[in-house]
């Protein structure tokens, strides 16, 4: 019998408590022997996580956000405890990128019948210690975007509440001289974000970011946008989409890769691990290879 903890986290978008019942009731009739926790503050899925593993338990599912997701990822790093997503949260963007249903009863079932997978995992040291990222970390304009979006208009309007931010603050979107290191090669490039990817998609299933960018191949990918100006930001959207660019300096959109990266900004900009603000520049970030095992849904072959 599979033995599971699941973490709720109560202030998430979509944690209400007829889903959180719902979600647990359909483990449970699927076989599955089941141990249910709400976070109560900041820490709490990491801790649960740890204790979870302590007790030899097989899975850690976590229904919340992307930054509760990843508190409990970073407990089973290294660990034969796998991971499972139910998505509760604003963005969801690691459960859009592993194709679980936005739906939780349907993610519930979906975790049932899945596949364990290696993921990689971006690690980078903060001032309060060591922090994970499954999709993507980043400096400027998106940080920006996370920091300033509040949880009340995150509640409300969803995603859109990001859509909203993004435009408000588009008069003030300016590049900046990063100073980026790949592997030890370095590069002078003029950004409005620097986005270090392990998964390939930042709106899924919408947005790509470039085909081959996948979450087990032992690299992470640079990205980097240059936009001075709503005209700007829609032609290098555009060019996202195309895929055009080549290099950490070519045209609206560049792309590196590597193991290692470092970022550093004149003048400093904020910093996001998976939608979660962390500080500002400079940072540095590596590739963890297959560093957790995750659920992944199966699909029909």
């Amino acid at each position: 019998m599979t033995r599971a903890l699941i973490i709720t986290n109560p202030a998430a978008a979509r944690t209400q408590a007829p889903s959180i019942r719902a979600v647990v009731d359909t483990l449970r009739q699927g076989g599955w022997e089941v141990e249910l926790r709400a976070t109560g503050g900041p820490g709490d899925a990491r801790r649960f996580a740890l204790e979870a593993v302590a007790d030899r338990m097989d899975v850690v599912g976590v229904f919340g956000g992307d930054g509760t997701t990843m508190q409990a990822a970073a407990a089973l790093v290294g660990t034969d405890t796998a991971l499972g997503v139910i998505p509760g949260g604003t963005g969801n963007l690691l459960a859009g990128n592993l194709r679980i249903p936005a739906n939780p009863v349907r993610a519930a079932r979906a975790m049932l019948a899945s596949r364990v997978a290696p993921l990689d995992l971006g690690r980078m040291q903060r001032p309060d210690g060591t922090h994970y990222f499954a999709v993507a970390c980043g400096a400027g304009y998106d940080a920006r975007v996370m920091a300033e979006t509040t949880t009340a208009e995150k509640h409300r309007w969803r995603f859109a509440a990001y859509v909203a931010t993004v435009f408000r603050l588009m008069p003030e979107l300016r590049s900046t001289v990063h100073h980026i290191t790949v592997d030890g090669v370095e590069y002078e490039a003029t950004a409005a974000l620097v986005l270090v990817a392990n998964c390939g998609e930042v709106i899924p299933p919408l947005l790509r970011l470039r085909k081959g960018i996948t979450p087990d191949d032992g690299l992470l990918d640079v990205v980097v946008l240059r936009a001075d100006s709503l005209v700007d930001s829609v032609r290098a959207v555009w060019e996202l989409v195309r895929e055009g660019g080549d290099g950490p300096q070519a045209g609206y959109i560049g792309y590196a890769r590597g193991k290692v990266i470092t970022v550093a900004t004149e003048p400093a900009q904020p910093v996001q691990l998976d939608g979660e603000a962390h500080g500002r520049t400079p940072f540095t970030a590596e590739v963890v290879p297959h560093a957790i095992k995750v659920l992944t849904p199966v699909r029909p072959e």
